[in-house]
């Protein structure tokens, strides 16, 4: 773009074609990265631009935001510049506790190296929303970028909002192509799935009414009677939050004459997911944004693990973990948290079919990092078998534990023995949540959380490189809510220290919720 063309001059056609020319630059932003050149940067805009059943309050979404301050450990790269991007300030508390994680480097030194830009707006609208109704705060971050040559654009998701934040900037978007978003969809990935052969629940996808419903579960009833239980999920819901479960056990036998007036019955007795969310509400959603319906796999032991992968820009695609899911809501289907790494009774199970679809997504130009959600299911020989069933075009939230873990430890997870060892070699095992809640957090004040921290040794060692690093940390007073990663040695040191750190702050929250005497 030329200085008399501003972003506003451009339709979409040409907006495309601006970020095709940007984002040629990667392959060589990625290959400085490397060398640790004097004037690398990185922005990071950690915008949730996803589409909702549910708003978030405005400290919720900035406490989100904040949800990616681990990025700040790239500080130990000693000449990177870091201008990260949130709503509203971060508390500097919460600044200095992340910078004094980083290995090796001296804290004012990274300090300075750290740009924080500021919006000033709290409401819940997507980040990057706020940045491009604000031309001139664009101009201000991108004069903070000490080489455009040398430096991207680091978001959470990509969609054209993401787009147009980086043509603002000048800066190539290290994610991918947000054309490529339906891909990542309820109904797109199933189609991929099939594309590549790998084994996903009965279903039917493209879905928008509740006469559709009715046909798909008809039809697939017709091929499987014995179907009892299914799941609709919305096209674009996020962590569970756009599923609702139908019991289908007192439905007629397939093709009896009242069939579809019994399913339809059953379709409006279904229960969503997300809190608050009424089956009205769920299916006006549905039908704006589609989605599916596939069958709700069950077995003697189920489990819901994860691959977390990335297409690198030369489109080589690496395996970076496996995670098991910790799953909880109405019926279990809603993201709370993981447990690193997945078991590994059934890990290979899932990281073979997750890298088929790795290549295919390579192939068609998707850029940074995914994840594919997987169902599995041990039947009565103990024998363990994979459903796909989700795949997630953005980062996660597997994605900032296990990168706290990398940033910590240096270290890289072995997909053949589903271990996870530093660089001196030793196994690491990590428990992490986004969904601490309870309401006796609210007596807990930021700084108050640090201060447990410190007097229960809860803060990460870096001589043993094991303990607990938060985040979502500004939302505890508000909200009653943190989000942790214990790391340990075991598997079962891990989730020790993770009991640990709930029950010293549950107790903590008690005491500084008792009222104390009156002054005399």
């Amino acid at each position: 773009m030329t200085a008399t063309r501003s972003l506003f001059d451009l339709d979409e056609a040409q907006r495309y074609d601006a970020y095709e020319a940007l984002q040629q630059r990667m392959p060589e932003v990625w290959e400085a990265m490397r060398h640790d050149l004097p004037l690398e940067s990185a922005v990071v805009v950690p915008s949730i631009s996803l589409e909702s059943t549910t708003a978030g309050s405005g400290t919720l979404m900035q406490a989100m935001e904040e949800r990616a301050l681990f990025l700040l450990l790239l500080l130990r790269q000693p000449m990177l510049t870091l201008v990260y991007v949130t709503s509203s300030p971060v508390e500097e508390d919460i600044v200095e506790y992340y910078l004094g994680l980083l290995p090796g480097i001296i804290p004012s030194q990274a300090r300075r190296r750290l740009r924080l830009v500021s919006v000033g707006d709290a409401s819940p609208r997507p980040l990057s929303a706020k940045l491009l109704a604000r031309p001139r705060l664009l101009r201000e971050i991108r004069e903070l970028i000490p080489d455009q040559g040398v430096s991207h654009l680091i978001p959470y998701t990509t969609t054209s909002l993401e787009r147009d934040v980086a043509l603002s900037l000048g800066i190539p978007i290290y994610g991918s192509d947000p054309r490529l978003a339906p891909l990542g969809s309820k109904s797109g990935c199933r189609g991929l799935f099939d594309e590549v052969g790998v084994q996903a629940p009965v279903g039917a996808e493209d879905l928008h009414t509740l006469d559709d419903l009715v046909d798909a579960l008809a039809g697939m009833r017709a091929h499987r009677p014995s179907l009892a239980e299914v799941i609709v999920k919305i096209n674009e819901g996020v962590s569970g939050s756009g599923n609702a479960s139908v019991d289908l056990s007192g439905a007629p036998a397939p093709g009896a004459a009242d069939e579809a007036g019994a399913l339809r019955a059953c379709l409006l007795a279904m229960r969503p997911e997300a809190d608050g969310l009424d089956v009205d509400a769920f299916l006006a959603a549905f039908e704006r944004l589609g989605g599916v319906v596939e069958e709700r796999i069950t077995g003697v032991a189920c489990a819901s693990p994860s691959v977390q992968m990335r297409v690198l820009p030369d489109r080589a695609v690496e395996l970076l973990s496996t995670h098991d899911q910790l799953l909880g809501g109405v019926s279990g289907q809603q993201y709370l948290g993981c447990v690193f790494p997945a078991d590994p009774l059934y890990s290979r199970k899932i990281s073979e079919p997750a890298l088929a679809i790795g290549r295919r997504l390579a192939e068609r130009g998707v850029l940074g990092r995914f994840a594919v959600d997987f169902v599995t299911v041990q039947d009565d020989s103990g024998d363990w078998d994979a459903y796909a069933i989700e795949l997630n075009l953005r980062k996660g939230g597997t994605t900032h534990p296990f990168l706290t873990l990398q940033f910590l430890t240096d270290g890289a997870y072995d997909g053949d023995a589903g271990v996870y060892r530093t660089a001196a070699g030793a196994a690491k095992y990590l428990v992490a949540t986004d969904h601490f809640e309870d309401d006796r957090l609210r007596a807990l004040t930021t700084r108050d959380v640090f201060d447990v921290v410190v007097r229960h040794r809860l803060h990460f060692d870096h001589a043993r490189q094991t303990g607990i690093v938060f985040h979502m940390i500004s939302c505890v007073t508000e909200c009653g809510r943190l989000g942790m990663t214990a790391i340990g040695d075991s598997a079962d040191e891990a989730w020790q220290l993770y009991q640990d750190a709930t029950a010293v702050l549950l107790h903590e929250a008690e005491q500084a919720g008792i009222p104390g005497a009156l002054p005399t």
